[in-house]
């Protein structure tokens, strides 16, 4: 039922949307040559046959953001997060957020050969477990995935007992790649909000690109010029703030298309 995907030919933009009439012709080539056998069937592309998608194949057309090694789908309603380690000033993801999720992701380099996604799963039960938290295996929209209860730091309820986030981890392997999603708000829980978030997580499209990357190591996020600007802008008002000993708790939301510091 998911065959082999078709990959982009030459001249097709990164996100697949310049031809579609090439489809016709693949089939016709592939009839024509018997002794070259159909690819089987795997797992990983079974989970993602909706996206998300590599940048060699042919993915929907939608108005997406370039952040380097992914390009995220942007539209009213949707604002786009680059997190940044303060301690490293390094970048360490990107978040969606809508009037009520947030999807966090990030791209992850993975052997050719084997995905990584289910010893990264593994990795995410320990650390959870370890802190307090609950989890759960369930079989999502994108295969395995992980269902939680995370504590939240200093938040307890009036009889003193600690007080949990409903969280989602998402994940689906591709082509030497693994994007890795995760879902916080009414996305984690309730049915309609759940399936935006994942439609968002579908539109995305992995730039893998040809350089040598241990697995696991995060595929380079580029902020466009303006995001920087705006990330710059929002770092100089922070230390204005503390400057002043004005620095109020709460007060560090980000714009649209600004920066997160996680």
């Amino acid at each position: 039922m998911f065959g082999r995907r078709r990959k982009k030919k030459d001249g097709e933009g990164a996100d697949g949307t310049a031809a579609t009439a090439g489809a016709a012709g693949s089939e016709a080539d592939f009839a024509g040559r018997p002794e070259d056998p159909p690819e089987p069937d795997k797992e990983a592309d079974r989970h993602r046959s909706g996206g998300p998608w590599d940048s060699a194949e042919e993915a929907p057309g939608a108005q997406r953001m370039d952040l380097g090694a992914v390009r995220i789908p942007v539209r009213p309603g949707i604002e786009v997060q680059v997190n940044v380690a303060p301690q490293q000033n390094r970048i360490i993801g990107v978040t969606l957020r809508t009037q009520s999720s947030a999807l966090q992701v990030q791209p992850f380099a993975a052997p050719k050969s084997s995905g990584v996604w289910a010893d990264m799963r593994e990795e995410l039960r320990s650390q959870v477990t370890s802190q307090g938290g609950k989890v759960e295996d369930f079989d999502g929209t994108f295969g395995p995935e992980l269902r939680a209860v995370v504590p939240v730091a200093g938040k307890k309820n009036e009889q003193g007992q600690q007080m949990g986030e409903r969280v989602r981890f998402i994940g689906v392997d591709g082509p030497r790649w693994v994007l890795h999603g995760v879902i916080r708000g009414e996305g984690a829980s309730k049915p309609q909000a759940m399936a935006e978030v994942e439609e968002l997580f579908q539109q995305i499209v992995v730039m893998r690109g040809d350089s040598p990357a241990p697995p696991r190591e995060m595929l380079p996020i580029v902020v466009p010029q303006e995001i920087q600007q705006s990330m710059a802008e929002a770092a100089a008002q922070r230390n204005r703030t503390a400057g002043n000993g004005q620095a109020a708790e709460g007060s560090g939301g980000g714009a649209g298309g600004g920066a997160d510091e996680s």
